[in-house]
């Protein structure tokens, strides 16, 4: 498995409160693209998206429950994305993470999502939540591996990966209904408010993926 030792490496950090999906998924490209070229450094966004539910490349008409009247009395959008995984939700209250970096001279794809299993994990456990990942499934759940907290969805092309994972921290849990979660259909989607009650804030629980995931890939932040 593949280690970076290195801290001298930059990774930008930015911040910036609601943006749509769309958007967020065209600034992610275009940062990929820069990132390959050696023109930007590595990124890692942080930032929520409004009521969405995304659908990675294998995502079967089934797994989405609500019909198109329905989802447009609730303004949600469906969008159709590249990245791998089924289909989820995002929406306020939920911490999205978008890392644009290089996986060259780092590691395969496996070994990046479950590196990025265990930014989530470690992050959780800052604030006194134990977690863990679930042989078969992709994502962090409780440490019954009984409700899934943060979702993983990514898409890696020229060597640069992007799109990334959510963390619920306090959003509506109820907009999980109208969909199957990742296409799993036997267990729950939790919160750090619900299982914190109340839990931090999104701020809070940015600051420390931060730290978190530029620790993981011997990255120094810089916001």
């Amino acid at each position: 498995m593949a280690t970076l030792q290195s801290t001298e490496r930059v990774c930008r950090v930015i911040k910036s409160g609601a943006v749509s999906y769309r958007e967020a998924w065209r600034w992610q490209v275009d940062l990929a693209d820069r990132v390959r070229e050696g023109s930007a450094p590595e990124t890692l966004l942080l930032l929520e998206h409004p009521h969405t539910y995304t659908r990675g490349r294998l995502s079967p008409d089934s797994d989405l429950l609500l019909d198109e009247s329905t989802l447009t009395a609730q303004g949600i959008e469906v969008v159709e994305t590249d990245r791998g995984g089924l289909i989820t939700y995002h929406g306020p209250g939920q911490l999205v993470a978008y890392p644009i970096i290089g996986l060259r001279g780092r590691g395969g794809p496996h070994w990046y999502v479950r590196t990025l299993e265990q930014v989530v994990i470690q992050s959780l456990v800052e604030f006194g939540l134990p977690a863990a990942t679930v042989d078969g499934l992709t994502g962090v759940w409780t440490a019954d591996g009984q409700r899934k907290i943060a979702a993983i969805g990514v898409k890696i092309a020229g060597g640069v990966a992007y799109h990334g994972f959510a963390i619920n921290v306090h959003p509506n849990l109820r907009m999980f209904e109208g969909i199957v979660p990742c296409g799993i259909a036997d267990r729950s989607v939790t919160s750090l408010a619900v299982e914190l009650e109340p839990g931090p804030s999104l701020d809070a629980v940015a600051e420390v993926v931060a730290s978190v995931f530029c620790a993981q890939f011997g990255l120094e932040p810089k916001w």
